[in-house]
């Protein structure tokens, strides 16, 4: 009886933090205040692949003075282990789980393309749109084909990319060697390396908008498989296919290293168009990944990878930097996940939440300006891949991990790679976590049947 009191006590708290968030909106500006925003997010990196993070074997100056002039996090959460349910979750600012999107999608062609998510009035770039923002995709989309699932349904004025998740980045074809390129909706053709393309378009754009506020989600699907280095077009098709360790003439981390320190250089050339427009004061910096890193990534020293809910396969990089409003060279152990960058975009740009927005994450501009202290957090995760069911909740410093039939607790504060199983010790608090899990999936399958 006691510990069911305190799990409906705790999932009411988590509750009402949610509502609490998605109301909040102390920190919204100005009209002629608003900051432009920048999201930088990037695909399969790991979390200790930038110098910043401590990589000893890539050089990403750019992305690191991000963080230098600004605020790095070390306990950031991807909404889920794939790319589009993290993606959802950034989308909508809520569970993705609550939306049918769990999975990754599969290429066009391959399943009936009406798998997705459903452009909503409540989607982040339609609520920044209806604030008077400019609003582009360029890169990576990997939410549905379909009109009712493009990212232009979804409120962006403009989008440039690829709407797959396996791309080939000198021949911009999919898993099907189809060609996966768009400019809105409609096929699109260009030369060069993906990685450079994209740096490229997100530059012009900024130019093209720089005297109003603006939002550019710059999505790389760098650096996810194949790893294609940008110095060899010669060999294009030949590896652009998923290769793993055990495969012959596989690829190298030296290909991987290639293909992060690209992408760094196209980060520079980003806040190189801002400083020559003069709106790096007013421009809110944002950068993270979808999820953890692959096979040839660093997520030292956290345990698994991509696919997974143990840390490796959900914690990554995340900065923030907006020049006057948060002070440079900080770091934070606040916990936080991708939906938050929804709650904290939107109230960055005084944007009006309606109610049936219903956010579930957390704004986390008061926390990097120094103006509010650390927030416990309970947070949720679940996926399937290759049926294998995984489900993780992190309250506080505890973490429970449920991999098939095997649960586990773990201090991820002094054990950040998930070494010391605490579950023989502490029974009650893995059941008390146990049961707040279960109730989270009960409401976000209810939710998700109503969908249907």
């Amino acid at each position: 009886m006691i510990t069911s009191t305190i799990v409906r006590r705790s999932f009411a708290i988590a509750l009402a933090c949610f509502a609490f968030v998605a109301s909040n909106r102390a920190s919204a500006q100005p009209r002629s205040d608003r900051p432009n925003v920048v999201l930088i997010i990037t695909d399969d990196m790991g979390w200790a692949d930038l110098g910043s993070y401590g990589a000893p074997d890539v050089k990403t100056p750019n992305i690191d003075r991000l963080a230098r002039d600004g605020i790095r996090f070390t306990d950031f959460y991807a909404n889920a282990v794939l790319c589009s349910p993290t993606r959802a979750g950034l989308m909508t600012g809520r569970y993705q789980q609550r939306y049918g999107v769990e999975m990754a999608l599969s290429a066009q062609g391959e399943v009936a393309t009406d798998r997705g998510l459903v452009a909503s009035p409540a989607s982040l770039p339609r609520l920044l749109k209806n604030a008077g923002y400019a609003t582009a995709l360029v890169g990576k989309w990997h939410l549905g084909y379909s009109p009712e699932m493009s990212p232009n349904a979804h409120g962006f004025d403009w989008f440039w990319g690829l709407k797959s998740g396996y791309h080939d980045y000198w021949q911009h074809t999919d898993s099907r060697g189809v060609l996966d390129l768009w400019e809105n909706d409609q096929p699109a053709r260009d030369s060069g390396y993906t990685t450079d393309l994209i740096s490229q378009k997100a530059v012009r754009w900024i130019g093209q908008h720089a005297r109003a506020p603006f939002f550019i989600d710059v999505a790389f699907n760098a650096p996810h498989w194949p790893y294609q280095r940008p110095d060899a077009p010669s060999v294009a098709r030949g590896n652009a296919r998923p290769l793993g360790p055990a495969d012959s003439a596989t690829s190298t981390r030296a290909d991987y290293v290639a293909m992060v320190e690209r992408l760094d250089k196209g980060v520079g050339a980003i806040v190189a168009a801002l400083e020559q427009h003069g709106l790096t004061r007013n421009t809110l910096v944002i950068f993270t990944n979808d999820n953890g890193g692959e096979w040839l990534s660093n997520n030292a020293p956290l345990f698994g990878r991509k696919w997974t809910v143990w840390e490796g396969g959900i914690r990554v990089p995340a900065i923030m930097r907006w020049p006057g409003r948060i002070p440079a060279g900080r770091v934070t152990g606040q916990v936080g996940i991708t939906m938050d960058l929804t709650a904290t975009v939107l109230a960055a740009a005084g944007a009006t939440i309606p109610a049936d927005a219903r956010l579930e994450g957390m704004n986390l501009l008061p926390l990097a300006e120094g103006r509010a202290p650390v927030t416990e957090r309970t947070l949720f995760w679940r996926t399937n891949v290759g049926n294998r069911t995984m489900k993780a909740v992190r309250q506080g410093d505890d973490k429970l991990v449920i991999d098939a039939n095997q649960i586990f607790l773990f201090n991820v504060r002094r054990d950040v790679s998930e070494r010391t199983d605490l579950a023989k010790f502490n029974s009650p608090r893995a059941r008390t976590l146990r049961q707040l899990l279960a109730a989270w999936e009960r409401d976000i399958d209810a939710e998700a049947g109503t969908r249907k």
